[in-house]
């Protein structure tokens, strides 16, 4: 298996590495992998499809990667835009701060924004400086800038359905333990197993489906077809995300000496990435039997991991 290195949309991943610095952070498929993301897929509602767990979503899995890796910060969140602006620049004089989710069609630096879309985001907020924002911007704009209000506007997330709280920012971040990547994944497996075996603690809209069901579930919207906006999130975002993680996981696994599960997410990824061309091209009949193979991998894969660590690995 040859690693993937090259774009992709890890913002949370890119913004936590940034926040910490070259010198304390682990690399973001590190980050990526801990945060649980690769361990599963979802159909929420029943119709929107992410290559993620059920249940899952960034702000529980960026909860999880700084627990794994001994990290503590201060979690903010609310109030109202002029508490939450002075809150921020408040926290950007003790060091950079990691803002999200932000809707991402409200960052006005960016090509073809202006309009809140639903596309969630995450940052690095540098300081506040005669009513300007200055931050980095993992998805391709290190130093870009804007007015205070502009930002608000985005930091306010209200297109953001995974957050019920607007002005969510984290800071002050400090290592409480040492936590080295290879023991803090292996710790981590057990929640891997949880993620591939369906969380019920979880809410989820009704009619929400995770893993296998999940994937034949959107193959047979597929086959009935399927509606311009679930193709458009498939086509730019959902698939390419989904394959990296996947692949991330694979060699993270492999490097632990957990063959038989590193191989599976391999495959996955593969399958995953696969989904691409016929979901571009329009051949859904690609597309459906892309997914109906990879459905019963999920199970596959969990219970590859349930072995591993029921024998304390490696295996």
């Amino acid at each position: 298996m040859l690693t993937y290195i090259g774009s992709g949309p890890y913002c949370y991943s890119h913004s936590l590495a940034m926040v910490l610095g070259p010198d304390a952070a682990p690399s973001t498929a590190v980050i990526e992998t801990l945060t649980g993301s690769p361990f599963g897929m979802q159909l929420v509602g029943g119709t929107l499809p992410w290559f993620d767990p059920y249940g899952w979503d960034p702000e529980t899995g960026l909860d999880a990667a700084m627990s794994a890796l001994g990290l503590r910060c201060v979690r903010s969140a609310g109030g109202t835009q002029d508490e939450a602006l002075a809150r921020l620049g408040a926290a950007c004089a003790e060091g950079p701060v990691l803002v999200g989710p932000v809707e991402m069609g409200l960052l006005l630096y960016q090509p073809g924004s202006g309009t809140a879309v639903g596309a969630d985001h995450y940052v690095v907020v540098l300081a506040i400086e005669d009513g300007t924002v200055l931050l980095h911007d993992p998805h391709g704009h290190p130093y870009a800038t804007l007015s205070t209000p502009a930002f608000a506007a985005a930091w306010r997330a209200e297109s953001v359905t995974y957050t019920d709280a607007p002005y969510v920012m984290r800071s002050a971040f400090v290592q409480e333990r040492a936590a080295d990547p290879a023991e803090a994944l292996r710790r981590s497996l057990p929640d891997a197993v949880r993620w591939l075996t369906g969380r019920d603690d979880l809410r989820m809209p009704p009619g929400s489906l995770g893993g296998t069901a999940a994937a034949e579930a959107l193959a047979d919207q597929v086959a009935k077809g399927l509606p311009p906006e679930i193709r458009d999130l498939l086509r730019v975002f959902a698939i390419r995300l989904g394959a990296r993680r996947l692949n991330d996981a694979a060699a993270f696994l492999a490097s632990l000496g957990l063959g038989t599960p590193a191989a599976l997410l391999a495959e996955q990824s593969r399958m995953v990435g696969g989904l691409q061309r016929p979901v571009v091209s329009g051949d859904d009949r690609a597309l459906e039997a892309g997914l109906r193979r990879l459905a019963p991998t999920y199970g596959a894969l969990r219970t590859a991991l349930e072995e591993s660590v029921a024998r304390g690995m490696p295996g």
